[in-house]
């Protein structure tokens, strides 16, 4: 997670400022400060999202995709994969001991996935939001698990659910070069 260190100083009609995290140095014009905060789009909280075998078959991928980017998050790693069961033992790894975990990998290595990589203010958390509940019978009807869901073991989608998490996925899914750094035009209509 990208946590920056920032100093800025305040003059009568000016404003100079520095930001460093881990290896590198930006240099942020005035217009990117308001009232102390940093506002760069791209350095926003980043989560994984997959979706899963049962929703490419069934033609949801546009759908979905264009929830999340009417929601204002911005994509900035997107990729059909094929997983192996290794990737798919990795990815669901912290559910090892439990009796589904045979049948989970089996279903994600079971077909194609939509790999994504969202940036935005709070994504892990408004992702979550987004999807519903792990069972879609247990989601609100306006969820996208409430809505395409019907069996907890077909439920859709999948979305990191935590910071540390989504770090751990993105990199499990996504090399860095596979990621792209932009600025979409509507940033400036969606973030303060």
């Amino acid at each position: 997670m990208f946590v920056p260190s920032l100093g800025f100083s305040l003059r009568e009609n000016s404003v100079t400022s520095t930001v460093c995290c881990k290896r590198n140095q930006i240099s942020v014009q005035p217009s990117q400060l308001r009232l102390g905060k940093f506002l760069v789009m791209n350095r926003r909280e980043r989560t994984f999202t997959a979706i899963k075998p049962d929703a490419v078959h069934r033609g949801l991928v546009g759908e979905i995709i264009s929830i999340f980017e009417r929601k204002g998050y911005k994509l900035v790693g997107l990729k059909l994969v094929l997983p192996d069961r290794k990737l798919a033992e990795n990815h669901y790894s912290e559910l090892r001991d439990k009796p589904f975990f045979p049948d989970l990998v089996d279903f994600i290595s079971s077909g194609p996935v939509v790999a994504m990589c969202w940036e935005g203010k709070d994504v892990v958390r408004t992702a979550r939001k987004l999807l519903g509940a792990t069972n879609p019978l247990e989601s609100e009807p306006g969820t996208i698990r409430g809505r395409y869901g019907i069996d907890i073991g077909r439920n859709v989608v999948h979305s990191s659910d935590a910071v540390t998490t989504a770090e751990r996925e993105i990199q499990l899914w996504f090399t860095e070069h596979e990621l792209v750094d932009w600025d979409p035009a509507v940033a400036r209509w969606v973030y303060e």
